[in-house]
């Protein structure tokens, strides 16, 4: 009898302080003084959209208006062979990243905004070709989201791998909430998952679905801005642009349906309501979510041994407030937030860098990397 009694009490209890952490996310700090500045790597890039490390001192990154730079010891050098660019609001030319085994393929993957010939509109792509010196040969797509929209709004997108020979990347909701990211026979409010030469792995979780998109691994997202791999566990993290309050950072599961946009902490930008519920079956609440919106962009965990007290940390850019914030986690709650490089601009990109240093995409300056005072 007593333990029929206390299982459902403790449960009950558990949720409940879930609950109040969820509805009760800590203040963000501002540090009086920062032991911490930045050191320009490279500049003159409007929108540093994305970026990978071929080694210490080489990196590339591109520019959202259809530019591929690779920099090397500082100097950027324009890559062409680039597919071409469909920009339109905040679509463009968006990440990049390096095969796994770049060193021997020399193989690049990208995401874009694309309006192929004959087609009215555009949607997100990812493709893949190989890297020599300065120029792309061989390029292949590899996936192309469907169907076409002359919106701006919500592309997506960024590139990570696992440890299982997996690519996973998103698109945003195309700005078609109530269609889009709910609907397995749709693109859009989705991650997909493929294996590395774009073929649709056997057990991804709707590849037995009949009018399902093979390629999807999780759906019921707005529009995907960062995403990393936790260094430890492998997960997949991913933050997404909520709409006004409710930006998410979610740890993406297969075949897990994110709620977006049936549930959510956020409302209309005109202060309407979107829905009263913030929860439902069989629908994943986040990790964490922010309200007010920060706009978040670009996400990365520090790993290294670079910052002292730091390792282990999750740190996200701020488009609209303009800062770099840290996360602490501790027992799989965020516990402290930290204003990190106030009112350096909007940040679109973080990433660490094979140094161990955080290097951060900022617009209109370029790449920086964040050092020691």
């Amino acid at each position: 009898m007593k333990k029929n009694f206390f299982a459902p009490l403790l449960i009950s209890i558990l949720c409940l302080t879930s609950c109040i952490s969820q509805e009760n996310p800590p203040e963000i700090k501002t540090p009086e003084q920062s032991k911490y500045t930045t050191e320009t790597i490279v500049d003159g890039i409007e929108i540093p959209w994305g970026m990978d490390f071929i080694n210490e001192n080489e990196f590339l990154v591109t520019e959202k208006k259809g530019i591929l730079y690779r920099v090397s010891n500082g100097k950027k050098t324009e890559v062409s062979g680039l597919p071409e660019v469909y920009q339109r609001g905040q679509g463009g030319l968006m990440d990049v990243a390096l095969h796994p085994d770049f060193k021997r393929n020399k193989t690049i993957y990208l995401t874009t905004g694309v309006h192929l010939e004959g087609e009215k509109g555009g949607n997100t792509a990812l493709y893949c070709a190989e890297l020599n010196e300065n120029s792309l040969s061989n390029l292949k797509l590899l996936y192309k989201g469907q169907p076409n929209t002359k919106k701006g709004q919500h592309w997506g997108s960024r590139i990570v791998f696992d440890d299982k020979g997996h690519l996973y990347f998103g698109i945003g909701d195309r700005g078609n909430r109530d269609v889009n990211p709910q609907n397995l026979n749709r693109d859009g409010g989705k991650i997909y998952r493929l294996n590395l030469d774009g073929s649709i792995p056997e057990d991804n979780p709707f590849a037995m679905q009949e009018e399902a998109l093979k390629a999807v691994y999780s759906y019921g997202h707005r529009n995907p801005q960062g995403m990393t791999i936790h260094p430890k566990t492998g997960e997949i993290w991913e933050n997404e642009h909520g709409p006004k309050g409710g930006d998410e950072i979610n740890i993406v599961q297969k075949g897990k349906n994110y709620g977006w946009p049936v549930i959510t902490y956020g409302i209309n930008y005109s202060g309407t309501s979107i829905t009263d519920k913030k929860s439902m079956p069989g629908m994943e609440q986040p990790f964490y979510y922010w309200v007010p919106s920060i706009a978040p962009s670009g996400m990365a965990f520090s790993n290294s041994n670079v910052y002292k007290k730091w390792k282990g940390d999750l740190f996200v850019g701020s488009l609209k407030f303009k800062y770099l914030e840290r996360l602490v986690i501790k027992r799989g709650k965020v516990v402290k937030r930290e204003k990190i490089l106030n009112d350096i601009g909007r940040v679109r990109n973080v990433k660490e860098g094979p140094d161990g240093y955080l290097y951060i995409g900022v617009e209109g300056k370029g790449i920086l990397k964040l050092v020691h005072q």
